[in-house]
């Protein structure tokens, strides 16, 4: 309920202390001389965190914050620090329409019926539940009637501290279940609206929230059963809630850093990196805005860094100058490597191949001019094959054995008389000497000169080509393929693709066809020969290691290789150490959020501006009406620890005593509702109050009291009371009687087709004279129609049960009538002060009295009766007379009684 308070400048000060509030922090800005306490909150909400504004939204709404709610607004306060978003669950800001309605004094709510009810319990259908819109309604159930249902809803509708939660039927199938929802009638400003089509969303109806709820718990708000009775009016709860949210939220996140801090991985305690490198810097630096890149560029390595790597580990090892020798050995052997690959490349490039297929090309044209000129020469040859190279070869070897064995020193052919053939020992014939004269002018000729050394400088060439020779293995090659396998694969590559095209260049030649020549790879020269140049700086290098400083900056060079090399199974834990240290970053600016000094601020105002010059005195005035002077206790302000002050209920006469161990179960009502009561005292409408259960079990002291106290705000307002206490429904009602003030009375009960059916009036054991005397006219009326019928069996059974019913109604007329409730069955006590009314009784009236009640046992079977007696029974019109009698029977008793002081 809102408060009104008169000074504002202690949350925001007026620049001309006007004494007017002028507020601008948000859309849902109050402008107005005398805000109350929610709306206060409201406007204090605007600059919050949107987590807690979020949180006061559900605190508004719900009374309260369940463990869903904390794990939902940590979520939203990790959101608010860049979080990651919650699929389920966004943030939803207090806004004006969530706070009570406030309608003020000429449109004050109040509620006319309750109806379409689904999806609530057992409750059954198409039933409507009345109210008084200008006085008390009483509504009556017994346990299982299905009062607690229709107060539920109310509950959920209207405005309740703990509204609670609507089950649906426990026994109906999944598929048939509902969500709830109800028609609810009411009037503002005493004009019919149309009803509001209720659906169960966990918020009150915007205009429905102006009517307050009052149930058990909500006396367990007000008094709390533990070390001391607290009491928090409304809006100076909330305060405290959300106070209380906060401390949740921190323990919630305290114990997530708790974990995370537990969770560091043990590498960062015992590192396996070196301080000095790259890698140990950014290591040892790590925070939570590091960049994971940064580390990954760190860890692309080539295979030179990981064979660097290595020889240093090795050589770092050994003796500096063993060292250096071996490298100076291992660049001798990439020098021989390079001068393979440079013959190989000179040897198979397409320059060299063109020149000796060149080569063949032009002995072979030489070759065939010669043929063509030998054919002319020798066409009248007796043998084929003359000037093939065979014959050639023949003769060449007869000048040979001419010269040097048969003929020294005489020209070949020797032709002269007397000479012989050198092959066939013959001697020479004429023919036979111009026949090898002929011989050996062609051979001496031009053409066939040109054609010997055309093939003599091929066959030179072709001994050359044949004497170079392509070896893929040797030292160097096989280490270069151990450090740097791509280098080696290269170099393999190379030399074989040289040597394939040699050997297609060679096989061409057998062929005597055209080469059709592979792709030559590209050499790997250039990289072999640096290779050499970086293998000779290093054996500098390690020369220099001789000297400590230079071994210094050799082993820091490996270090920082091996942790580069390292890297890849760090990398992982990196980033989740990057992820957790995000983590608690996100966590410590979450945990300054709840800080509860601004919380404690604004309820220390409400409090001061608002609860304490107000509501005591009007807690006093509650407190006498409903307890006398039998609760003499106060309200005082005992500090809180945090979010808003305690008002604490304390005994005058004992300021140390713990109240909930003195006070009784009717005086601790007493003090709930007189706090309730208080909390309206200042709003500024009259909206309808809802009390389900107010009072339980008590003593008449406590129901009287505030049976009377009730009906006393229903002269102000509506209000409605649910209750299974018939000697409170009696309390109510006569207390209605006496100040004039109009009550409805409804029952509830149990039928085929579910709890909650309506009925008008209470049930039979509790309604009074009047109502029990109406019930029986519409029974006698349903009775003649069965008389009409002829139905003689069915109208006895009736006529029976009416004059039982009858009968029970005098008697409760003695009680009720006679002795003005003096003396009621059940009560622990005699109201005296009506005993003067019992004077207004007669002779007469005792005489009327045992008429109508003996007529009465006649006709029922409270006794046995005579075996010879079997009348008929009495006629409608007779029967009705007989009611009849008992209503101007009390009604001439009360007219006396009325008349008596």
């Amino acid at each position: 309920m809102p408060f009104e308070i008169g000074n504002w400048s202690r949350l925001h000060p007026s620049p001309k202390n006007s004494g007017k509030l002028s507020i601008q922090p948000g859309a849902n800005a109050v402008t107005k001389a005398n805000p109350s306490a929610l709306d206060i909150i409201l406007d204090w909400s605007q600059d919050r965190p949107a987590w807690q504004r979020d949180a006061l939204r559900r605190i508004v709404v719900n009374g309260s914050l369940s463990d869903t709610d904390i794990t939902d607004l940590v979520a939203l306060c990790k959101q608010d620090h860049g979080g990651p978003a919650a699929t389920s669950v966004s943030a939803r800001h207090l806004e004006k329409q969530d706070l009570p309605a406030n309608p003020g004094a000429r449109a004050s709510i109040a509620l006319a019926s309750l109806s379409g009810v689904e999806g609530v319990n057992q409750l059954s259908p198409n039933q409507t539940l009345p109210f008084e819109t200008k006085g008390l309604t009483v509504v009556y159930g017994d346990n299982g009637a299905g009062k607690s249902g229709y107060a539920r809803i109310l509950k959920r509708a209207c405005r309740a501290r703990f509204p609670g939660e609507i089950m649906p039927d426990a026994y109906a199938g999944a598929a048939v279940k509902k969500a709830a929802t109800a028609a609810i009638g009411y009037e503002q400003g005493g004009k019919v609206k149309p009803a509001v089509q209720w659906n169960d969303n966990g918020a009150p109806h915007a205009i429905l929230s102006a009517v307050s709820v009052f149930d058990r718990e909500c006396a367990a708000v007000h008094v709390r059963d533990k070390n001391e009775v607290a009491f928090r009016p409304f809006g100076l709860d909330i305060p405290d809630e959300l106070a209380d949210a906060c401390q949740r939220i921190k323990t919630a996140l305290s114990a997530e850093q708790a974990l995370l801090e537990a969770a560091r991985d043990g590498i960062f305690a015992k590192p396996t990196w070196k301080p000095t490198t790259s890698v140990g810097r950014f290591m040892a630096s790590l925070n939570s805005g590091s960049n994971i890149a940064d580390l990954e560029k760190l860890s692309n390595v080539t295979n030179e860094d990981r064979a660097r790597h290595q020889r240093l580990s090795e050589d770092l090892a050994k003796d500096p100058k063993k060292a250096s020798s071996e490298q100076v050995v291992y660049a001798d052997e990439l020098r021989a490597l390079s001068a393979v690959l440079s013959d190989a490349s000179s040897s198979a490039d397409d320059a060299t191949l063109k020149s000796i297929q060149d080569l063949r090309d032009a002995a072979v044209a030489k070759r065939q001019a010669a043929s063509v000129a030998a054919k002319e020469t020798f066409q009248a040859s007796l043998l084929a094959g003359v000037d093939s190279q065979v014959w050639r070869t023949l003769w060449e070897a007869a000048r040979r054995y001419s010269e040097e064995m048969a003929y020294i020193g005489a020209h070949f052919p020797r032709c002269d008389d007397g000479s012989a053939c050198v092959l066939c020992q013959q001697p020479l014939s004429s023919e036979a000497q111009t026949r090898l004269r002929t011989f050996e002018a062609f051979v001496q000729s031009d053409v066939e000169l040109q054609a010997k050394n055309a093939e003599a400088e091929f066959s030179a060439a072709l001994r050359g080509f044949d004497s170079k020779k392509i070896r893929l293995q040797g030292p160097a090659r096989r280490r270069i393929a151990i450090e740097d396998p791509t280098l080696g694969a290269d170099i393999i590559r190379f030399l074989a693709s040289a040597r394939y095209r040699r050997q297609q260049c060679r096989r061409a030649i057998d062929q005597k066809v055209p080469a059709n020549l592979a792709k030559l790879e590209e050499s790997p020269l250039a990289r072999v020969r640096a290779l050499e140049l970086s293998t000779r700086k290093y054996a500098a290098e390690l020369l220099e290691a001789v000297d400590v400083a230079g071994r210094a900056r050799l082993e820091a060079e490996r270090d920082e290789l091996a942790d580069r090399l390292s890297l890849p199974a760090l990398i992982d834990k990196a980033k989740a150490e990057i992820t957790r240290l995000r983590a608690l970053r996100l966590i410590a600016a979450c945990i300054s959020d709840t800080s509860t000094a601004a919380i404690t601020k604004l309820g220390n105002l409400i409090a001061d501006e608002v609860i304490t010059p107000r509501m005591r005195d009007r807690f006093q005035q509650e407190i006498v009406r409903l307890a006398a002077d039998r609760v003499r206790v106060e309200i005082v302000r005992a500090g809180g620890k945090y979010g808003s002050p305690v008002y604490q209920i304390r005994l005058f006469a004992n300021k140390d005593a713990r109240v909930h161990n003195v006070l009784s179960e009717g005086e601790q009502t007493c003090v709930a509702l007189a706090a309730f009561l208080s909390e309206l005292a200042t709003a500024s409408h009259q909206s309808a109050l809802v009390f389900d259960d107010p009072v339980s079990s008590l003593d008449h002291r406590w129901r009287d009291q505030v049976a009377r106290r009730l009906v006393d705000e229903a002269a102000n307002r509506q209000v409605i009371v649910f209750t299974h206490d018939l000697v409170f429904v009696n309390d109510l009602t006569d207390a209605a009687d006496q100040s004039k003030t109009p009550v409805l009375q409804v029952s509830l009960s149990r039928g085929p087709s579910g709890a909650g059916v309506v009925a008008s009036g209470l049930p039979w054991a509790a309604a009074k004279v009047r109502d029990r005397v109406d019930k029986m006219e519409k029974d006698v009326r349903a009775a003649k129609v069965l008389y009409d019928k002829g139905d003689e069996t069915a109208y006895k059974e009736e006529v029976h049960r009416i004059y039982s019913n009858l009968r029970r109604t005098w008697e409760r007329a003695i009680e009720d009538v006679a002795f003005h409730g003096v003396i009621l069955r059940h009560r622990d006590y005699v109201n005296t002060k009506y005993l003067r009314k019992a004077t207004a009784l007669t002779p007469e009236d005792c005489d009327g009295f045992d008429k109508g009640f003996q007529k009465c046992c006649d006709q029922t079977d409270a006794h046995d009766p005579s075996r010879g007696r079997n009348a008929a029974p009495p006629s409608p019109d007779e029967l009705l007379k007989d009611v009849q009698a008992v209503r101007i029977w009390a009604d001439d008793i009360r007219a006396r009684q009325n008349k008596i002081n």
